[in-house]
């Protein structure tokens, strides 16, 4: 029987029995967000298939556990059979993990992002290992006709407490399949002090396969028969193929075929243009170049980074759409005696994973099969159908390992471009992106500009508080339903710090630059933005930047977002708690060495608080060297603290080179930067001292990938003010705002 023909209760648990031998089948839910996490039996009510992951027990104590959740190095292959393996009281040896197929009737939310996979698989991942756990332990006490009281479940076996005799789960998964499984309700799960695995870090399950080369990354597929391809897209944004003259290509040795791919906007945004499939990637690449195209530029030819700078900058010097407005901000700032006002910038940002975008596609009649490096198979899967023409399922997509998402394999069109060629070649193709394709045609973290206007009283209290924000926003150029302010005010909007009177407004650019998600999305935009506002309300007040902060953090601990009017949980106690680990543990307080200064800033993102302190120095001629970085973060309990420890490191990585030098520019509607030599990124000579600390808790786990992203930047910048005396206001910061 397949596990799409069992049946079952919406809130029960599942069980069966393999066909040819027996193994214990767990179902369970894990919800499509975060939120469900504390209360899953409200969400089982709106899916109409609760069951999105298995756990299968075999005869030889083997534990398989098949998960949707994509594996791009954050270590998501370990982590969450971490959490199963210590509610199951199981070998861990005898843990392997599946990657599920794409299957969202039976899988749910495949969909990997937003720094989610653990914090919202932990409750159902522990309440499918403790219903296991208690069948084998109701197995062995119906054999040995024994009160299940008086056994106990350790390291893959049951044992009957009095006599110390045991079973295997392998001898037990046959009369444990047999038996009723528990409610979620009834389910016990272990206390966490009796925890093995979680929060002691075990060795990572994808390593072996990363360093042996067996493990396959998007671009490692091959099919028996496979061609190569690669496209030539307008480097205009929505650009359009007027004529192309394909003679030269198709004469190149090894190209089969040239042809048009049309664009796809609806939920895809794939650009279209011209294809050339060969036998080889050279040649296809080859090909590419002896192609004669005449580009239709369309609308957005005369686009610059210039025009959009000033677009920008003019609808924050007027009023926007009022998100928030405690007080009257307005008044305060009419009537403050000493006001401080600053306006800050930050750049379109690519996200230039290691690996390029890449796919590979079957598409053949009546079916479609993809090996796609997706953090959304799901989307990719249903995209794929509408431009093929096929029913969703009989689209297959197969998840690969990746080299890198940061959101980027969120979206579709490579795989939509890589269907196309397939579709017309009627053949196994493999679309190969190179790192310029990447560069000139991502989907591009949105321009920014952030006006601040504010004062302080003589207490250090924040008299009034007013933010305007304007973007190039992502919500409508996927959705022109969707309000642009959406996705682009993030935690600014209910900050922890006591405010006499706060007003945040928003107002939209208009652009046809794509954008789509980063690494944390508009907090790292935010964050800069008010954690170099604060620094500077403490240089006005003359009080120290973390007494500043710590003086203000007296709200309670629950905050409500006005934008969502979800009661978001900003426990002040738990951001001060961050502020002062990470200030302690970096020597805040004391002399820096000799032409060095500290700059702190922290923010609450994803469920989580991270505080981080910089040291920097600053040459003559403005030659910025960055020497430690000291991080607090709270993301509840820890279930693999080494990967916290490296997803902490990773984000340093990525948010400073974002703020040292990550800039795209827009010339004549086209991206400026093509590659690593114009788009730089950190290497190992400019890499700081990380000293990372994680806040001991009992809380549920909470994000982890991307709340160090945001107080980098600000950090920095505020060392810098230390050190030099001079703000930066705008990223990536630049020599000539140094020297």
């Amino acid at each position: 029987m397949s596990p799409i023909e069992m049946k079952s209760s919406r809130r029960g648990f599942l069980k069966t029995t393999a066909t040819g031998g027996a193994a214990l089948v767990i179902g369970f839910y894990l919800p499509g967000f975060a939120a469900a996490a504390d209360d899953p039996q409200s969400q089982e009510e709106k899916r109409v298939n609760p069951f999105n992951s298995w756990v299968v027990i075999d005869q030889n104590g083997q534990v398989t556990l098949r998960v949707g959740k994509s594996e791009m190095g954050q270590g998501v292959m370990s982590s969450l059979p971490t959490i199963l393996a210590d509610e199951l009281e199981c070998d861990w040896r005898k843990v392997r993990i599946e990657q599920a197929e794409t299957n969202p009737d039976l899988y749910g939310d495949q969909g990997t992002g937003g720094s989610s996979s653990v914090r919202e698989s932990w409750r159902p991942l522990r309440q499918a290992g403790a219903a296991a756990r208690e069948m084998l332990i109701s197995a062995a006490a119906e054999t040995w006709s024994v009160d299940p009281a008086t056994c106990f479940a350790k390291n893959g076996s049951v044992v009957h407490n009095p006599r110390g005799r045991s079973l295997t789960y392998g001898q037990l998964v046959a009369k444990a399949s047999a038996l009723p499984s528990p409610s979620l309700k009834e389910v016990k799960l272990k206390n966490p002090d009796n925890f093995h695995y979680i929060g002691v870090s075990v060795p990572r399950a994808d390593i072996a396969q990363k360093i042996d080369g067996s493990g396959i990354f998007g671009i490692d597929v091959r099919m028996p028969g496979m061609l190569r391809a690669v496209v030539a897209r307008c480097p205009v944004f929505e650009g359009k193929v007027k004529k192309f003259d394909a003679k030269r290509a198709k004469a190149v040795p090894g190209v089969i075929d040239v042809f048009e791919i049309p664009a796809v906007y609806d939920n895809a945004h794939a650009a279209g243009g011209v294809a050339v499939i060969a036998s080889s990637t050279w040649a296809a690449l080859e090909g590419r170049k002896a192609l004669a195209i005449d580009w239709d530029k369309g609308k957005w030819a005369n686009e610059s980074t210039a025009g959009l700078k000033e677009q920008l900058a003019s609808l924050t010097a007027k009023p926007g759409k009022v998100l928030k407005n405690d007080g009257d901000a307005e008044s305060a700032l009419a009537h403050a005696s000493q006001k401080v006002e600053a306006a800050y910038e930050l750049p379109f940002l690519a996200h230039a994973s290691m690996e390029p975008m890449n796919c590979t596609a079957d598409v053949r009649a009546g079916r479609a099969e993809l090996w796609s490096p997706t953090q959304g198979p799901v989307w990719n899967r249903d995209m794929v159908a509408t431009v093929t023409g096929l029913k969703k399922e009989n689209v297959i997509v197969h998840t690969t390992l990746m080299g890198g998402g940061f959101g980027r394999r969120y979206m579709t069109d490579f795989a939509v471009e890589a269907a196309q060629i397939s579709k017309h070649a009627g053949k196994p193709v493999q679309l190969l992106w190179t790192r310029e394709d990447d560069m000139g045609h991502d989907f591009y973290r949105p321009q920014f500009h952030h006006r601040l206007s504010g004062a302080v009283g003589p207490r250090g209290e924040i008299v009034t508080w007013r933010h305007r924000i304007a973007s190039v926003p992502i919500g409508p150029y996927w959705d022109k339903k969707s309000k642009p302010e959406d996705s682009e005010i993030g935690s600014a909007i209910f900050l922890p710090y006591a405010m006499q009177n706060f007003r945040i407004e928003y107002a939209p650019a208009d652009s046809g630059v794509p954008r789509a998600w980063w690494r944390s999305v508009e907090e790292a935009s935010s964050a800069f933005a008010v954690e170099s506002f604060l620094d500077e309300l403490a240089a006005a007040a003359k009080i120290d930047p973390l007494k500043f902060r710590l003086g203000l953090l007296t709200k309670p601990a629950k905050i409500k977002n006005p934008m969502s009017q979800e009661t978001i949980p900003v426990d002040t106690r738990r951001f001060k708690a961050v502020l002062e680990l990470a200030a302690a543990r970096s020597g805040w307080g004391k002399p820096a060495a000799k032409g060095r200064g500290r700059g702190i800033a922290a923010f609450y993102s994803f469920d989580s608080y991270a505080a981080e302190v910089a040291e920097v120095s600053v040459a003559p001629g403005g030659k910025l060297k960055v020497h430690r970085i000291t991080c607090a973060v709270d993301c509840g309990r820890a279930v693999d603290p080494d990967g916290v420890k490296a997803q902490v490191e990773s984000a340093v990585v990525y948010a400073l080179s974002a703020a040292l030098m990550g800039e795209i520019t827009i010339k004549d509607g086209s991206v400026e930067q093509s590659n690593f030599h114009d788009y730089p990124v950190l290497r190992i000579s400019d890499m700081p001292e990380v000293d990372v600390h994680i806040t001991p808790s009992e809380e549920s786990p909470t994000g982890i990938g991307e709340p160090p992203v945001p107080p980098l930047a600000p950090a920095v910048t505020n060392a810098i003010f230390a050190a030099t005396g001079k703000r930066v206001r705008r990223l990536p910061i630049r020599v000539e705002d140094l020297a």
